[in-house]
Formats: structure tokens, C-alpha cells, sequence
């Protein structure tokens, strides 16, 4: 019998708004000098959608925030674990933004979401100590990686992680990479058990390069100057961080291999955070070409983008959770698999973790 850390349980919520990119037609998009693009919206929507693959995304309803769903989705993972939610050990949050009520810009962050997913969860446990993970995209990745450190050094047993954003309330509606960004939840419980099973979290890489990297997503005031130039959106570098992530990205899901000594043949699926289609797939190209191998994306990479947008921390356990629970178009795992999660984001942060299930 082997010492593993396991997925026992996993959970997610799909907003219910669904805002589809003709929703965009009627915006005054600006470029970063606030100026109007020369081409009309539906000529600038059409190639978005051909880079993206993106026809829609889901928003929060208005009368929720992010702890809300994070809590939801943390609530059906614990019930599909079977746990008593008083016998865990971590609650992780991978947030980027905090709390945003509707029709405001004030991005709540204390106390941190960690600690609201845990009141609304009623959890009375003070032993369940719960924080936040701020790392971009990557942020649930890196709160896998956190717990299993933990389980690791004997501190904990049981970990909830969660994944959970409303990028749609911190954008710009001036700025057309606000078609990218959409709102979910998802998380996972990971159990540190003594399993004849597969081996679970076997080997993980990560990175953060920040040299001019650093700033490729930052929060910046809205390309209208009309509008208040205190206010802090999200914006980003669109064409340097594709080059950014097809140079560093396969690179470092090789590492992950490597260090669990295991070959990319052999992976049965990756689950790639939904940035964008043509993204990921030239990363996945890439991964496999340092194997001199041909790809058969379609087959081992599962994607929503295309109807849910970026979510960004919950992409994928989101996908992870659809794939378990509803053999996600074609995709399904079985004992065995080997299974490489990735993502890349914000700081630049890269990372990865290889799980046997």
C-alpha cells in the first residue's frame, strides 16, 4: 500500500447568465490610446472568436460574489467526498480579485475569501485553517501543490480546494479583451490516504518569471480617459503573453513529467487552464513536439472555453469536475490514467502537477 494524495471529491458551479459575444455588438471599444478601433464591432468580434474559439461566457447573477459560488462548489465536492466538513484540515482559495458587489469596483479582500467560503460553509473547526492563494491563473494549481506539501510533511490530512472568480466585475468595457473573461467555481478534496490505488500526485513543477513578465496582466485604469482614472481593471498583454506561453509552458509540463518519471505517451489526459483556444492548443503542439511526437489534441485535451470563456483559477477544476461526473464531450478517466494539469498566468507564473489516478 502506498502514502497518496488523492481526489476523492470534486465540485463546480456554471454561472447561470450566459452572455454570448453578439452581447458585445452595441460596446465602444478603445484602443490603449482611447482611441476607436477602425473596424466595426462585428468585424473585431469575428476574429476573436476565430483566435479564441469563444462564442460565450457565463456571469455571476447580481446578486452574487465570488465567495458565494466558491462555497458551492466546495459544498457539492465535500458531499461527493463523503466528508464530515469539520474533519478538514485546509480550506484553499486560488482568488485573484475578492468580493466584488455588483455595479462597484471595490475588490474585498479582508478577511480573505478562504475564510468566507469557510463561514458560509458553517464549519466550526478552528483546525481548519483556511487562506488564500493569489498566483494568477495558475492560483488552484498552486493551492494543489500547497496541500500536498503539507500532506507531505505530516501537517494535514484532508485539504478542500477551491478556484473561484468574477472577472466580468473587474473589466473594462472599453477595452475588447473584456470578451475573454467570464466568471465560475470549482474545487477538489484531496485526501492524504494509504491507497493500493493509484499513486495519485506524483511529480509537479513551478515558475514565476519577473523580469519585464511581470506585468503582462496588471490592473490599470479603463482606455476611456472620460472615466474615473483611479479605478483598477485587469488588463493585459495579449500577443506577449502567447509568446510567453508557447516559449515557457511546454517547457515546464516537461518538468512536471520528468519529475514523476513519467513519459507524455503515456498521459492519458491534460487538463490545460482555459485561456484561450489558440493558446492552448499551440502549447500543446509544442509539448509534444519536445517528445517528437505528432498531437491528437482533440482526443487528450479536453476545452470549454468555447462556451464558458476564461474563468481563469476555476478553468480547471471546473473541466476536471465535468470530465468525472459527465464523461465531458467523449472525455472520461479511468483507474490508472495518468492524468498532467497545467496552467499560466499572471506574475508570470507557470505550473504543473502529474496525478496517477
Amino acid at each position: 500500500m502506498n502514502e497518496a494524495t488523492r481526489i476523492v471529491g470534486t465540485g463546480s458551479v456554471i454561472p447561470e447568465q450566459v452572455v454570448p459575444n453578439d452581447a458585445f455588438l452595441s460596446k465602444d471599444f478603445l484602443d490603449e490610446k482611447g482611441q476607436p478601433y477602425a473596424h466595426p464591432n462585428d468585424v473585431i468580434i469575428e476574429k476573436f472568436q476565430k483566435i479564441t474559439d469563444i462564442a460565450s461566457r457565463r456571469y455571476l447573477k447580481e446578486d452574487q460574489v465570488s465567495s458565494d459560488i466558491g462555497a458551492v462548489a466546495a459544498q457539492r465536492a465535500i458531499e461527493d467526498a463523503g466528508w464530515d466538513p469539520e474533519t478538514i484540515d485546509l480550506l484553499i482559495v486560488g482568488q485573484n480579485f475578492g468580493d466584488i458587489v455588483f455595479g462597484t469596483r471595490h475588490m474585498d479582500q479582508m478577511p480573505s475569501i478562504a475564510s468566507r467560503v469557510k463561514e458560509k460553509l458553517g464549519i466550526s473547526n478552528p483546525n481548519t485553517v483556511a487562506f488564500d492563494v493569489l498566483a494568477g491563473c495558475p492560483g488552484w494549481i498552486q493551492g494543489v501543490q500547497i496541500a500536498h506539501a503539507y500532506f507531505s510533511a505530516g501537517l494535514a490530512k484532508r485539504a478542500v480546494v477551491v478556484g473561484c472568480d468574477a472577472l466580468s466585475r473587474t473589466v473594462d468595457k472599453h477595452d475588447r479583451d473584456q470578451m475573454i473573461f467570464a466568471d465560475g467555481a470549482g474545487a477538489a478534496c484531496f485526501e492524504r490516504q494509504q491507497s493500493d490505488q493509484g499513486n495519485g500526485i506524483i511529480g509537479m513543477s513551478s515558475q514565476t518569471f519577473t523580469k519585464e513578465e511581470a506585468y503582462y496582466l496588471k490592473s490599470n485604469p479603463s482606455f476611456n480617459p472620460e472615466l474615473d482614472q483611479t479605478e483598477r481593471l485587469i488588463k493585459m498583454k495579449g500577443r506577449k503573453i502567447y509568446e510567453f506561453a508557447i516559449r515557457h509552458v511546454p517547457s515546464a509540463m516537461k518538468a512536471a513529467l520528468d519529475n514523476a518519471g513519467v513519459d507524455l505517451k503515456d498521459v492519458k489526459k491534460i487538463f490545460m487552464h482555459q485561456a484561450n483556444a489558440k493558446l492552448d492548443h499551440a502549447v500543446g503542439d509544442r509539448l509534444y513536439a519536445l517528445y517528437g511526437m505528432n498531437a491528437d489534441l482533440d482526443d487528450v485535451m479536453p476545452m470549454s472555453i468555447h462556451w464558458l470563456g476564461n474563468a481563469s483559477v476555476a478553468t480547471v477544476p471546473t473541466l476536471l469536475d465535468m470530465v468525472i461526473k459527465e464523461n465531458y464531450e467523449g472525455h472520461s478517466i479511468a483507474k490508472g490514467d495518468i492524468l498532467l494539469f497545467a496552467s499560466v498566468g499572471a506574475g508570470m507564473n507557470i505550473n504543473a502537477f502529474v496525478y496517477e489516478v
